[in-house]
């Protein structure tokens, strides 16, 4: 599963990393940064943590464009993005890459998170993906169904849903997980933007664009299947 990054907007503001003078701070943080390359942000992450885990010290931006299917200009275009890490000639120390794109991404910064819908999705998520490697720390999760209220996932306590609102208001989660039915969605998504989450990881198979600051990433399973299918017979249709 990717490591997910939470977005609505054709483009989000990030602060520039390369630590500039104070002078050029400010314009460095006014940079608009491109979906694409946000979303390659996280890969070059998973990607460099392996080489990390194999004692690799340090990379070139060629030899780092091979490894993940890009080219070389590529790979230096995105990290330029950001205000650049590596040194002509030289390349990028793996350490210090792994720590710049871990505070582009915020993975330092921890975030809370509570998980709507305790189904076959919701314990799959909850038992097996890491949030704290992820920079969030899962808080809560919420059901409605009698036999799941009260039961542990995880050191998790499964409440109510009947209370979610009163859990909000009183803790400030940051983020949502709905792995919820269809029918429930769009009442679910307005009360928790009442209680003032900041952002939803939709797995619900509707697609929620919400504006009004929330932060949205859905989630498309059968959608990303779909596009499984049409890769393989991706040959056999042009021979025909």
């Amino acid at each position: 599963m990717e490591n997910p990054v939470q977005n609505v907007d054709n483009f989000l503001y990030l602060k520039r990393i390369s630590r500039p003078e104070p002078a050029e701070r400010g314009r460095q943080m006014d940079k608009k940064v491109s979906q694409a390359v946000i979303r390659r942000m996280p890969k070059y992450y998973t990607h460099l943590k392996e080489l990390q885990s194999q004692g690799v010290a340090k990379i070139s931006s060629r030899d780092l464009g091979q490894q993940m299917g890009l080219t070389a200009s590529q790979v230096r275009q995105d990290f330029n993005c950001f205000g650049g890490f590596g040194q002509q000639g030289y390349g990028y120390p793996v350490d210090g890459l792994i720590e710049s794109i871990s505070e582009i991404l915020g993975l330092g910064r921890q975030k809370t998170v509570i998980l709507i819908g305790v189904g076959n999705l919701g314990r799959a998520l909850m038992n097996n993906f890491n949030y704290f490697q992820n920079g969030f720390e899962l808080i809560a999760a919420f059901d409605r169904a009698p036999a799941i209220i009260g039961t542990t996932q995880q050191g998790t306590v499964v409440r109510d849903v009947a209370g979610l609102r009163e859990f909000c208001l009183q803790n400030h989660p940051d983020v949502a997980v709905l792995t919820i039915p269809r029918e429930s969605v769009h009442e679910t998504a307005g009360l928790l933007i009442d209680c003032g989450i900041k952002g939803i990881w939709n797995f619900t198979n509707i697609e929620l664009n919400l504006g009004l600051g929330v932060k949205v990433e859905n989630v498309h399973l059968a959608e990303s299947l779909m596009v499984l299918s049409y890769m393989l017979g991706e040959g056999k249709a042009s021979a025909q």
